[in-house]
This record gives structure tokens, C-alpha cells and sequence, in this order.
């Protein structure tokens, strides 16, 4: 199966105003660098950076050698550039992670299930402002056909086999 991960508006004017923020962002850290060495493609994504700044240090340095795609829309759906690089890929399932919960991951995983895609929703790569908001659009998202996991059972999962460098790496960064 063909995976690809959409990493969505980790700015630096969101993130301060995000919920568990210090989680959110270390278990984003450890998905980024666990799909990297598991040769997952990441589309990486940033709304209005000009008024939402730019994506943290942080994840940035994660994404070295990439450059992010601007959307000024909620749903990545809705970008023709994301639309673009994800037809490149043809991807089975699509991986999401970012902010919010309850909005721009919500409105891109409604997007891509109603284009037949699967849709994992990293629940603990995910966040909104406020517990309630991230909670329901979690629900929704499970609701409606998306499927829910964590960045250890999804990375795992996509390891298959606990043996060779690969593994050796992936504990290491997951401990």
C-alpha cells in the first residue's frame, strides 16, 4: 500500500496556543524522523505564513530539504499544488498530522475519504486549542471512515520487522 504523510500548519503562531503543545510537538518530531527513515513521503503544509509565521524551528529542521507548500484554504483538499504533489505520488492512504484537530486536519481528511483515499489521523501528532475541539474532531474523522492511530503504532506498524538497522534506528528514536 502506497502511504504518503501531510504535515499541516505547525506555525509559529499557532503552536503557542495549542493545547499539550511540549507533547504535541516532541511526538511530531519522533512521526517526522520515524516516516524519513521509513522512506514515507511528507507533504508539508503552511497557512498564510505571512500572518501565521513560518513552521517552528523544531519541525523545520526536521524538513530540511523541502520547502513547504502555501495554502490559504482550510482543507489541504482544496489546494490545486497539494491536490498536484499528492496525484504525483497516487498514495492509497494518506497520513495527517498538525493543527487543528477540528479544522484544517478534519476539513483535509473529509476531502481526501470522499476522493476514496484512506485517511490515518495521527491522534497524538495532532492538536486544536482547546481538549474539546480536538476530541470531537478526532470522532468525526473515525465517524466518518478515517481511522485513528499513534506516531509509535503507525511507525511500528510500517516497520513490519524487528530486526536490521532500520529497527535498531526506529527504537532508538522511539525510546
Amino acid at each position: 500500500m502506497r502511504k504518503i504523510l501531510t504535515l499541516i500548519d505547525v506555525q509559529e503562531k499557532l503552536v503557542p496556543l495549542m493545547e499539550n503543545k511540549t507533547q504535541f510537538v516532541d511526538n511530531l518530531g519522533t512521526l517526522l524522523e520515524g516516516a524519513q527513515l521509513l522512506d514515507i513521503p511528507i507533504i508539508w503544509m503552511e497557512q498564510l505564513p505571512n500572518k501565521l509565521g513560518p513552521t517552528i524551528p523544531e519541525i523545520k529542521d526536521i524538513m530540511k530539504g523541502q520547502t513547504p507548500i502555501i495554502k490559504n484554504v482550510f482543507s489541504c483538499g482544496d489546494s490545486d499544488e497539494y491536490l498536484s504533489v499528492l496525484n504525483r505520488y497516487s498514495p492509497d492512504e494518506v497520513i495527517l498530522c498538525g493543527i487543528e484537530t477540528h479544522v484544517c486536519v478534519y476539513q483535509t481528511a473529509m476531502d481526501l475519504l470522499s476522493m476514496e483515499k484512506g485517511v490515518q489521523v495521527v491522534a497524538d501528532a495532532v492538536t486544536s486549542r482547546k481538549k474539546l475541539n480536538h476530541d470531537i474532531g478526532l470522532q468525526r474523522i473515525s465517524a466518518k471512515g478515517g481511522s485513528l492511530t499513534t506516531y509509535e503504532l503507525l511507525l511500528f506498524e510500517e516497520q513490519k520487522i524487528a530486526e536490521g538497522d532500520r529497527f535498531r534506528s526506529l527504537i532508538k528514536l522511539v525510546k
